[in-house]
C-alpha cells in the first residue's frame, strides 16, 4: 500500500465529476431530475471547493462489462441495452419501462459512466495516493442483479465495494443514511462475511422499498453483517443523531473496517416530497462529519462517499452534497455561509427557483446520547434497542 499523509495535513480529496452524468435522466416530471447533479457541482464550483488544497477533480470512463459483471447478470445488462435502444418499449421482468424506472435511451450509458465514477473513487482511495473520494452523481443503491428499482439501474455502491474485494479488501463497511433502506447493495452482500451493510432509514412500514427491518442481519455464513435501523416516521434531527450514534460507531470499531463506502441521500430532509423524516441540512452536515471522522478512526482514512436519493432539487440538494464534498476536503463549511448570488441566478434560469440564500437551516441540534438512557415508551427508542439486539451480539457487543 501506498504511504499515506499523517492526520495533521489535508485529507487528499478526489472529487468525481463528469457533464456526461446529467444524461441519467428518466425524462420531464420524474422525481430524478438530473439538475440536482448540475447544480450541486455548479455550488461546489461557486463556493471554489473544487480548486480547494489537496482537490483535485476528476473524470473516470463508464464501468466496462467485466466490472458491471461483479455485480449484475449478463442477461440484465443486455436488457438494459436493448430497452435504450428502443425507450417506447417496457420490460417489467428487468424492472425497466416501469411506473418508477422510465426508460431512455442513455440508460447504458449513463449508468455505466455513473458506475465507472464510483469504482474509480473506490480504487483511488484503495490505492491511494487521495485519502477521500466523492461521487455524489452515485449512490443509486436499489438497482438488484436481475433488475432496476427504485430509479436505480446499476449498483454503483455495491459495484464499489465488489471491486475493493476484488482488490484484496478483507473488511468493507458501507454506511447507507438515505431515508431509503439500502436493499440492493445488503442483497449483493448479504452472505458474504467480508461486507459489514448499515443502513439508518425510514421504517418499511411507511415507504418504499419495504425491506430493513432490523431482524434483517445476513445470511447463514455472515451473521450480523447487515445491520438495519428503522426509524418512525416523522423522526426529526433529535431522534436522527440519537440513532445514528447508538448505532454505527460501535458497530464499524468492532468491524474494523479497512474502508468505508457511505451513501449520503438527502432525501431525509423535512422538505423532501417522497418520504416522511424531518432532518435539517445542519444534521445531514454533522453525519457526513462523523463517517469523515469513523474513516479517520477505523479505515486509515479510506473513505467514498456517494450521493443517492433527494428530490427537493433546489433547496436541498445541491447544499447537501456540496457540504459533503467540503466535508470530505477536510475543512466543511460554516453552516451561515452564503450560498452565491450568480449561482441563484443560475438555479433560477435552470428550475425556475432561486434556492436557498445560505447553507443552513438554522437547525439547533441537540440529541440525548443513547448511553445515557432510554425510555422504553419512546417509538425512536424502541427502533434503536430493537436493532441493537438484534446485530450487536454477533459483533461481540452489548445491546
Amino acid at each position: 500500500m501506498n504511504a499515506r499523509p499523517g492526520p495533521e495535513d489535508s485529507c487528499g480529496l478526489h472529487l468525481y465529476w463528469d457533464e456526461g452524468v446529467t444524461a441519467y435522466d428518466f425524462g420531464p416530471g420524474h422525481p430524478m431530475d438530473p439538475a440536482r447533479l448540475a447544480l450541486t457541482m455548479r455550488l461546489v464550483e461557486a463556493l471554489g471547493l473544487d480548486t480547494a488544497p489537496g482537490v483535485t477533480v476528476r473524470s473516470a470512463p463508464p464501468a466496462g462489462e467485466s466490472t458491471l459483471r461483479l455485480v449484475h447478470t449478463a442477461e440484465y445488462l443486455d436488457a438494459v441495452r436493448r430497452i435504450a435502444a428502443e425507450p417506447d418499449r417496457s420490460d417489467p421482468a428487468h424492472g425497466l419501462g416501469t411506473d418508477d424506472n422510465w426508460a431512455f435511451a442513455a440508460q447504458h450509458t449513463a449508468s455505466a459512466l455513473i458506475a465507472g465514477q464510483s469504482v474509480a473513487g473506490a480504487e483511488s482511495v484503495w490505492r491511494g495516493p487521495a485519502r477521500h473520494a466523492v461521487n455524489f452523481a452515485g449512490g443509486l443503491h436499489h438497482a438488484m442483479p436481475d433488475r432496476a428499482a427504485g430509479f436505480c439501474v446499476y449498483n454503483d455502491p455495491a459495484l464499489a465495494v465488489a471491486r475493493l474485494l476484488e482488490l484484496g479488501a478483507e473488511r468493507v463497511a458501507y454506511v447507507d443514511v438515505d431515508v431509503h433502506h439500502g436493499d440492493g447493495v445488503q442483497q449483493a452482500f448479504w452472505d458474504d462475511p467480508r461486507v459489514l451493510t448499515v443502513s439508518l432509514h425510514e421504517s418499511p412500514a411507511t415507504l418504499f422499498p419495504q425491506t430493513g427491518w432490523s431482524t434483517e442481519t445476513g445470511g447463514p455464513n455472515a451473521p450480523g453483517t447487515a445491520a438495519n435501523l428503522p426509524l418512525p416516521a416523522g423522526t426529526g434531527d433529535a431522534g436522527w443523531l440519537r440513532a445514528f450514534h447508538a448505532f454505527v460507531p460501535e458497530l464499524l470499531a468492532a468491524f474494523r473496517p479497512q474502508v468505508i463506502v457511505s451513501q449520503h441521500g438527502a432525501d431525509t430532509h423535512l422538505e423532501d416530497p417522497l418520504a416522511h423524516l424531518a432532518v435539517s441540512l445542519d444534521a445531514q452536515r454533522l453525519v457526513a462529519g462523523a463517517l469523515h471522522d469513523l474513516a479517520h478512526r477505523h479505515a486509515d482514512g479510506r473513505w467514498l462517499a456517494l450521493g443517492g436519493g433527494g428530490y427537493a432539487v433546489v433547496d436541498v440538494v445541491p447544499a447537501a452534497w456540496t457540504h459533503l464534498v467540503a466535508t470530505a476536503t477536510g475543512h466543511p463549511l460554516d453552516p451561515a455561509t452564503e450560498v452565491p448570488a450568480a449561482w441563484r441566478d443560475q438555479a433560477l434560469k435552470l428550475t425556475g427557483r432561486p434556492g436557498p440564500a445560505r447553507m443552513t437551516d438554522g437547525a439547533r441540534l441537540d440529541w440525548r446520547d443513547f448511553d445515557d438512557g432510554y425510555d422504553p415508551g419512546d417509538r425512536l427508542d424502541q427502533a434503536v434497542l430493537a436493532a441493537r439486539r438484534a446485530v450487536f451480539p454477533h459483533h461481540g457487543l452489548l445491546p
